[in-house]
């Protein structure tokens, strides 16, 4: 009698642990779903930058690197640091009608973006931002659009275009870049 009490609890104590692993599993792949999507993304793009004829006598293309820090709240809602730096000197005609000429060295353009994903790997981006140049910083407003293309483990490929307004009398630009981004 003791011997079947004994065999029966034992075997209660299986079962009741296969069971809990059970359960552990089913969250393991509850969780699993929710880091498909992980908040963090980081991005290097490289890029050119068009001076349009308005402000450079013709139109030319400076080459950019950016850097991309991003967090998303959800899947859908995110803000981004983006960072681009123009590396070539340049001389651009200033939006003031005058016809002033500035000298630009290789300006850093900082942009605080609100992201908004409305339909898979489309992002759209709107925000302030800040062109630093030795001689001349410029106050901006930039609108942009991408799409991320996710080929595994959490990296991407992003074909961007966006458009920098600078205020004050700064100048206009267009931007094409391709990123590559690991979310984590």
């Amino acid at each position: 009698m003791v011997g079947r009490i004994s065999l029966l609890i034992f075997l209660m104590g299986l079962l009741t642990g296969t069971l809990q692993g059970q359960h552990q599993q089913e969250d393991a792949h509850i969780n699993h779903g929710v880091d498909d999507h992980p908040s963090w993304r980081i991005a290097l793009l490289i890029g050119h930058t068009l001076i349009p004829e308005k402000h450079a006598n013709q139109n030319f293309f400076i080459p950019s690197w950016g850097l991309d820090i991003e967090y998303w709240f959800t899947p859908g809602i995110g803000l981004g640091l983006h960072n681009d730096v123009e590396i070539e000197t340049f001389i651009i005609l200033r939006d003031n009608g005058e016809g002033d000429e500035l000298e630009r060295i290789t300006p850093l353009v900082f942009t605080f973006d609100l992201l908004i994903k409305p339909y898979k790997g489309l992002v759209l981006q709107i925000g302030p931002g800040y062109e630093i140049e030795k001689e001349e910083g410029f106050p901006l407003f930039r609108t942009g659009i991408e799409y991320e293309i996710e080929f595994g483990h959490h990296w991407d490929i992003s074909p961007t275009v966006f458009y920098d307004s600078r205020f004050d009398g700064g100048y206009h630009t267009w931007s094409i870049a391709l990123g590559v981004g690991k979310r984590f």
